[in-house]
């Protein structure tokens, strides 16, 4: 069985980037996180204990996000996706796109983003 718990434009200021200026003065990411599994028991039990408490997976990915400053957000996204894997044994896969609005760009756009899938067989 593959259910999926979504958590959507989780903001975050943190100092990522290539450019000196952002690693000085930082910025907003917005994470999309879902999580995957077999959450067929919490959906019977109604008890918390049962399934991956969102506001724990917003907690770690906010630590992964502040506690170190990345050059780029391939990196910071497979930092998060690593954390929760590591964390929550019962999410089988992650899908997670990191979004940077304000990415130091020439062009008008409404931001920048990456999303990767990491599966916990493809752990290292």
């Amino acid at each position: 069985m593959q259910d999926c718990i979504s958590i959507k434009n989780l903001k975050i200021y943190a100092y990522h980037g290539v450019l000196p200026e952002e690693k000085q003065k930082g910025q907003y990411f917005y994470l999309d996180i879902e999580l995957f599994g077999d959450y067929l028991l919490p959906c019977l039990s109604d008890n918390v204990e049962d399934t991956v408490n969102y506001d724990d997976v917003c907690n770690c990915a906010f630590k992964v996000m502040t506690e170190k400053s990345f050059n780029l957000i391939e990196r910071a996204a497979q930092a998060v996706c690593d954390a929760i894997l590591a964390r929550f044994d019962k999410v089988r896969e992650v899908r997670l796109q990191i979004k940077k609005p304000h990415a130091p760009v020439k062009c008008d756009i409404e931001y920048a983003a990456v999303t990767i899938i990491r599966r916990r067989e493809d752990m290292i």
